[in-house]
Formats: structure tokens, sequence, C-alpha cells
């Protein structure tokens, strides 16, 4: 039996023609599928209830099911397909009706966010075709184990039953594991290639990796470091310059020196005195007017460089990369967040300010990109903060509602308002200073009749050395910030010891200071293979194609006047 490419007229037709049974099955079949393909699920759900239960022809039956399976993702209920698309295994089936279940099944699994379980049967796929698409396959393999965390691999490679599942998770923790030192990488992959010489992923590497090992590391033996140290912006740079130095001190490689300097008399003079000097690294510089004048300004030598901001409309450059504490980063990586918890219905309260409107947009765009719908964002000013907290829940309608029927029925009525129920959870993008007013608005503007929702913020809302009593109104608050600040360690406690007076801002800049140096002799690595992400102080830090630095935040909940890290 094909898939449909007919009309279902045709089939219906087709069938009412022919004296076999088993064709006359078969072009029902085909006509449910083509009103599948036209999205017309009421008749195609009517045609297969019609036909009742089959008895004869596995590979009818198994039709059946694949389109009943298709009939309930159609109709918005992903994980009860997954369910009921199920085959026994003494089922003998072609080749091509095995491919396609185990691949529809993969589809279903994505869909219902099950990644690890989604390259099981994606492997099981590669076993029914031929060889040339069993490579993209192989590929598209290696792509969904490339986004999975070290911890995830070493933990679901202990129980894997397949031999080929099981290859591709050790080669995707080997390929993590060791991406830090490539004599390392080059070692263990040796050793598994050996000991799965027939393994698909042994026979040809993944393309990506292969550059990983062929990436050539930095090793640079002077760093030079242009960062703002005289002027109205020396407060800011000092707190990046320490982290680098603690840094620095940390590592004890001494056999490297670093040198700072000055971009505040000019960032192209800073930067050709450096390489005149012998640099052959250059972390910074700092601001980003510095970094988009340095690249459009003609310099002596191009060295290998991490900006420690973003530029805009950069050109790519295989030796730029781009560190920043980016706010609207932070609101995308919320957004990851939130699918992860299993929010559906998000609400946005955003500040009506240049970096609330940045940050609401990228968490819109990253929503959207995972979920395919808008996510629903309202801007406040700070003089109407009330007033859109109800209108944005449903409030101020509610209020009108009752002040009619109170009008109306020319009596004095005792009514209770009523907040939305649609909403699952509540995103505010603010700053510190709006926090504690944004917070108890949106508590007091849930109703009696329905329950409040979680409430997620970002680290620009965090206060600083806050009471316990201040943070008790803050409870049930969830907040991103970087790891480092949410744990309270002999290092974080030092740092507050030698600099007290500083900010939760100096602090995120001192560590993007700590973890810059640290970054600079995985650098490569990390751009040649997009699964390769490093621990750092400032969060798990990655490379894209384009040399941008991405931070995944770690996750804290207030809790009886705690912030404890989640």
């Amino acid at each position: 039996m094909v898939a449909a490419t007919s009309d279902a007229s045709a089939y219906m037709k087709l069938a009412s023609e022919t004296d076999s049974a088993w064709d006359k099955t078969k072009y029902l079949l085909l006509a449910s599928e083509a009103y599948l393909n036209d999205n017309q699920l009421d008749a195609a759900s009517e045609l297969l209830q019609a036909m009742g239960s089959l008895t004869s022809q596995t590979e009818l039956k198994a039709k059946k099911k694949y389109l009943q399976a298709r009939l309930f993702e159609q109709s918005g209920f992903p994980q009860k397909a997954l369910e009921h698309l199920s085959f026994p295994q003494n089922w003998i089936l072609p080749k091509w009706q095995m491919a396609q279940y185990h691949l529809y099944r993969s589809e279903l699994l994505k869909q219902n966010k099950q990644p690890l379980e989604q390259v099981k049967e994606l492997v099981r796929h590669t076993q029914y075709v031929d060889a040339k698409d069993a490579h993209v396959v192989n590929d598209q393999i290696w792509s969904i184990l490339q986004n999975q965390e070290e911890d995830t691999l070493s933990q679901h490679m202990r129980f894997a039953k397949d031999a080929t599942y099981a290859g591709w998770l050790q080669l995707a923790f080997i390929a993590k594991h060791y991406a830090v030192d490539p004599n390392e990488l080059v070692s263990y992959l040796g050793q598994w290639q050996q000991q799965n010489a027939n393994h698909p992923g042994a026979m040809k590497l993944p393309t990506n990796l292969e550059m990983a090992l062929n990436a050539k590391p930095y090793r640079p033996s002077q760093i030079a470091v242009l960062l703002p140290l005289t002027g109205k912006r020396a407060g800011i740079a000092d707190a990046v310059k320490q982290g680098i130095l603690s840094s620095y001190m940390t590592k004890g490689e001494h056999q490297r020196a670093i040198q700072f300097y000055d971009t505040n008399t000019g960032a192209a003079q800073a930067y050709n005195q450096a390489v005149r000097n012998g640099a052959n690294f250059i972390i910074g510089p700092l601001l980003q007017s510095n970094v988009e004048a340095l690249q459009q300004t003609t310099t002596t030598e191009i060295v290998p460089q991490l900006f420690l901001n973003q530029a805009q409309n950069a050109a790519p450059d295989l030796n730029r990369f781009y560190f920043s504490l980016s706010p609207a980063q932070e609101a995308a990586d919320t957004a990851q967040r939130l699918a992860k918890d299993g929010i559906e219905m998000p609400l946005v309260l955003a500040s009506n300010d240049a970096a609330g409107r940045r940050m609401a947009q990228s968490f819109n765009q990253a929503w959207q990109a995972l979920t395919s719908e808008p996510a629903e964002v309202h801007h406040y000013d700070g003089d109407k903060m009330k007033q859109t907290v109800q209108q944005a829940l449903g409030v101020t309608d509610s209020l009108e509602r009752i002040k009619r029927i109170k009008s109306l029925l020319g009596i004095k009525l005792e009514a209770d308002f009523r907040s939305r129920r649609d909403i699952d959870a509540i995103y505010m993008i603010s700053p510190k200073k709006d926090l504690l007013l944004l917070k108890p608005f949106i508590d007091v503007n849930f109703s009696v009749f329905a329950d409040a929702v979680p409430l997620y913020t970002s680290s620009r809302s965090r206060l600083d050395n806050s009471s316990t009593q201040t943070m008790q109104e803050l409870n049930n608050l969830t907040i991103s910030d970087i790891p480092w600040l949410l744990e309270d360690s002999a290092e974080t406690k030092l740092v507050k010891s030698i600099w007290p007076k500083w900010s939760n801002t100096q602090k995120r800049l001192f560590i993007m200071g700590f973890d810059a140096l640290d970054l600079v002799d995985k650098l490569a690595q990390m751009r040649a293979f997009p699964g390769y992400q490093y621990q750092g102080r400032g969060g798990v830090l990655s490379v894209t194609a384009d040399g941008t630095i991405e931070r995944q935040l770690s996750w804290a909940k207030y809790r009886r006047g705690k912030l404890r890290k989640l």
C-alpha cells in the first residue's frame, strides 16, 4: 500500500467498484488519509469509525492505527496519538511501513518533548531505510544529542539496551566531557571507534565533531585586556578587571602574560598599542560604542578577540567572539525555562522603557520559535502600573460588569471581581525599583475564584542586600541569575569581604571577567562544535556560529523569606 496522492473522492470511487474485500479496505484507508491530508478531520473520523475493527491483514491494521494516530495529532492531542501508535512486536510488516511507523513516532515524541525517546525511534527508523537516507537521519540524531546535558547523557547510558542507541549516547558524552581538551578528545574518540567499529557514527563521524577535532585551540602567550580604566566608566570596568585577575591568579599560569590597556583615550589606539607590544589574544573592549568603533576602524593587525559586549550588524569572523550580560538573551532563556516547566499561556508584564521593550521582544521571539504562538505582552508605565495589571488580568472588565449590574438593578450588590483563568504564568520584566509594587499588584488582583499562577522575573529585578522582611513579600517568585550569585560559597564570601559595597551588577561583571579568561583556550572548539557547553561561574556557556557567547542561567525561588536555588 502506498501513501495517498489523490483526493478522497477518487479512492471512494475505487472502493465502490471493487469486489475484493482487501482492496476495498485499502481504498477506504487511502480515502481517510486523503481527508487527513486536506485537514478534513470530521470526514476522516467518520470513515475510520465506519470501517470498524479490522481482523485481516496486519498491513491494513497497521495503516489504520497510523491514520487514527494522525487524527489524534491533527485534532490537537499529540500525547494521545503517541499512546495509540504502538504496533505489537509480532506484527510482520514491509520495510516502508516500519520506517514510516518509527519516523512518525519520533515526530510525536518531539512534540511531546521527549528528545531521548525520539532518538531511540530514529535509530530504529534507520534500520529500514537506505544508507543514503540513514546518513541524513544520523545527522538529525546527532543534532538532538548535542542539546542534551552531560549528566542526562551519563544517566541514560547506564540503562540503554540497544547497542546503536547506547553508542550514540556514549559518543555524545565523550564529545561533551572531553571537548575542553582536544588531545583527550581525540584519544577517547579513537577508543570509542575501535570498540564500536560498525556503529554508523564510527564509520562517519558527525561533521561538526570532525571540525572540532581539526580546530586549533588558542594558546596565547600574551593577552591584552582593553577596558575604560579611567573616566566615568572606570568603576564598572574595575569589576571586570578584578574578575580577570582573580581567574589568572586561580589558574596560576604565570608563563602567560596579561596586560591592561585604557580605552578611555580611544579603543583603536589601545588595540594597536597592544598588538605592537606583542599581544596574540585580546579581551575587550567593554563598551558597545568602543566595540562598534573598533570594528569600523582599520587596525594594524587582526588577532583573535573576545569582545565584552555585542555589536550591531557585525560581520562574522572566525576569530572574533562576543560575550555580554545581555538582558535580551536572558529573556530568551526564560522562554526556554517556561516551556520546560510546562507553561502554555504566559502573560508578560514589561516596563515601558528601552530595556523592557527589548526583553519582551526577545522573549516573544523565543516563545514563538518554541510554540508557534505569540506571547501576550502588556507594557506598563510607572504611574499606571496598577491599571495595566488590572487590564492584563481581566479585572477591569470584571469590575465594569459588576458596576453595570448594580446600575441596572438599582440596589447595593456585594460581588467579588473575577480575574482571568486562561493564563498559567506571569513573567515580570521590570527594574528592581518596580518589583516591590508590581508583585503585590498582581497578588491582590487575582480573584478568590482563581488559583494564583507561577510568577517569574529576571536578574534585572533582583534587589541588592534584601532584608528577610522584604524577601517575605517576594515569596513564590522564581528568578533567573548567574549560578555564582545564587550560592553561598567560600568564594562569594571572600569577594563580599574584599568589596563589601559592590552591587549585584558589579558582581556579575566580576564573574563575566573571570569566565572571559577561562574561555580563551576553549573558544575555537566551542565554535566548531555547537554541542560543547562550558559550565562557567556565570552559567552554562556555548558559542553560536556567529561567535556570540550564549548563557544559560540558573534559577531560584523565594521561599519563607529566603532565595533558594532550584
